[in-house]
């Protein structure tokens, strides 16, 4: 059984290489060469051992008699309905009711009494979608009558994957299918014969102990583990026990590797610490059913995640999209901190996760002041040094362009240009692992260590964020340093973007001139104007508010780009700010954001 089938690709999905996809006769150029070495010898000892250890684990779980090893004493019944703090939306589960399945910006349709297991997926996607059931949640909205089709459908999987195979037990596949089914599953059992209910505990244990085993790695195991432990707090009798037990013994290790003192996630993406959030929050509410209390490294893990999204989440109710994390939705992140009674603080002077968050009263600026994750954790980090993000009111004007691991064809966006900071040359501060390497060890960002360093200065009516990195040493002898001065009483944002010699380098790189291009990714659906002058651009948001984005760059320019949403690409706009920088001596170019006011024209 192949759970993708043959999934189609349309012509957008293929782009030319080194372009972002998405704008036909205008698509934007990307880099194609890092700087510096782009795999360096340690590399090849993980390759080398995945490679050993992926063929062990294929011939091993893959042998006819693996799935007797994952049974246990038969489960009677449910103990637990855990809750899923996320929102669903009904939507999808009223056409799956009526056979049609909506994913991942596709669709499919399989009536009953056929199934979607048996037939190709339209893209790789939407075959992860399905096979982690993240359609269950909204199929179990719809009634008796939904539930009936969410058993009709888990049993169905059940028989056609009863064996291990690497995409459909895939441990981040297998563990998003065991949390969603856990919840479901004792509502499910409501409404299914005695056979029936048998049969969903079996296929939840089978997936729960599945889970204690590897390969899964490093990234992950804290999700891993926490979806084992709510299928064992669902679970009645001993089998539950066991699986519960065995599950958080080992979560404690996990979440002290994964989860950060500030209460950054170890990928350094804010949608990854939400999603860990929301899943401990659900093992939290098991284990009260069960009259358990948590683990002490649990209320711990919770504690500090709250406090971080706090202040990753930016005045439109969504969350920075830095470092392959979406923006999730307010309702999601509200729910997330649904449980979080502190007072409002003032956080505008705090760092997570790598993450810097300056405001006054109209403008919140989040910036990038840390090197992406490396190793295993690096599978959704962006070689964007220095990005920004700049919400004024409540409008997010100035982002990225919203790449995640959902749109895993679009890898180019990973790269400078695809967020809103400089980019130099034709190059790049690293650059995701491709061809039959990332087949075996995913898509890791590699190059060589960035180093970062930030200083925030607070003072009177104003607040100072100083970032530099050496990103570009190898290539151009060059540092990048962003300076960004916001006065909290005029709400406007100066900065300056320079770019000098590293000590020790003027004279090694040979003296060229290195074209930059400073970019400035806008929301999709804000309005951009430029002025007679050519030097400033009239920025408008969703709530109609103007702003003035002005430059002494030598060239200003409004191009098209494209901003990725859940994996479906949309149009959108930049602001380019384009010049050329000598290697030997010190460029520097200043932009600043300020209210438009009534009648206001720079020309």
């Amino acid at each position: 059984m192949n759970p993708l089938g043959r999934f189609s690709r349309t012509e957008a999905d293929t782009p030319p290489p080194g372009e972002i996809p998405g704008l036909r006769g205008a698509a934007m150029r990307t880099p194609v060469r890092t700087t510096g070495a782009a795999t360096g010898p340690g590399l090849w000892p993980a390759v080398v051992g995945r490679m050993l250890t992926r063929q062990l684990w294929i011939e091993l779980y893959g042998l006819p008699g693996y799935s007797l090893t994952l049974k246990a004493r038969p489960v009677q019944g449910f103990a637990a309905t855990p809750r899923d703090f996320r929102p669903a939306d009904p939507a999808p589960g009223k056409g799956i009711v009526d056979g049609r399945f909506i994913l991942a910006g596709a669709s499919l349709e399989a009536a009953a009494p056929e199934d979607p297991w048996n037939r190709p997926s339209p893209s790789r996607a939407f075959a992860t979608e399905l096979h982690a059931f993240g359609w269950l949640p909204s199929l179990m909205l719809q009634g008796e009558r939904g539930a009936r089709e969410a058993v009709r459908l888990t049993l169905a999987w059940g028989a056609a994957f009863a064996r291990w195979s690497p995409f459909a037990w895939g441990s981040d596949v297998l563990a998003r299918r065991t949390l969603n089914l856990a919840c479901a599953a004792r509502r499910m059992g409501q409404v299914s014969t005695e056979v029936e209910r048998l049969k969903l505990a079996d296929v939840l244990g089978r997936q729960g102990r599945q889970l204690l085993r590897p390969p899964g790695g490093l990234a992950g195991s804290a999700e891993r583990l926490t979806a084992a432990a709510v299928a064992g707090c669902v679970l009645a009798g001993s089998p539950g026990v066991s699986l519960r037990r065995a599950a958080l013994r080992r979560l404690p290790g996990a979440l002290e590797r994964t989860v950060g003192a500030d209460g950054g996630h170890a990928s350094r993406s804010p949608e990854a610490g939400l999603e860990l959030l929301l899943d401990l929050l659900t093992l939290d509410d098991a284990l009260s059913q069960l009259s358990e209390a948590s683990p002490e490294a649990v209320r711990s893990a919770i504690q500090r995640l709250t406090v971080a999204l706090r202040l990753l989440t930016l005045p439109d109710g969504r969350l920075v999209t830095m470092q392959g994390g979406g923006p999730s939705t307010p309702a999601r992140i509200a729910a997330a901190r649904a449980h979080d009674e502190a007072p409002a603080a003032d956080l505008h002077s705090r760092i997570v996760a790598g993450i810097a968050r300056i405001r006054s009263p109209l403008l919140t600026i989040a910036a990038d002041v840390s090197g992406p994750a490396r190793g295993a954790w690096s599978g959704a980090a962006c070689a964007q040094p220095m990005a920004l993000e700049i919400v004024c009111g409540k409008d997010r004007l100035v982002t990225g362009c919203g790449w995640t691991p959902r749109a895993g064809d679009r890898q180019g966006l990973r790269l400078p240009p695809g967020h809103s900071t400089l980019t130099l040359g034709e190059g790049s501060t690293g650059e995701p692992l491709g061809g039959w390497k990332a087949e075996l060890m995913g898509h890791r960002l590699i190059g060589p260590p960035l180093h970062v360093d930030v200083q925030q200065r607070d003072g009177e009516g104003a607040v100072w964020l100083e970032v530099e990195h050496d990103g570009w040493v190898h290539d151009y002898g060059l540092l990048h340093q962003r300076r960004l001065y916001l006065d909290q009483r005029l709400d406007e944002l100066r900065a300056e973007e320079r770019l000098h010699p590293a000590p020790g380098h003027k004279e090694v790189v040979r003296a060229i001139a290195a074209p930059y291009a400073v970019r400035f990714q806008l929301e999709p659906g804000v309005q951009a104007s430029l002025a007679r002058d050519r030097r400033s651009i009239l920025l408008r948001g969703h709530s109609g508010r103007g702003w003035w984005f002005r430059t002494d760059g030598p060239d200003v320019a409004i191009e098209p780009s494209v901003h990725i949403d859940e994996g479906l690409t949309r149009r959108s706009l930049q602001i380019v700010v384009r010049g050329s920088a000598r290697t030997d001596s010190e460029t520097k170019i200043r932009w600043k954001l300020s209210p438009a006011g009534a009648g206001t024209d720079p020309s």
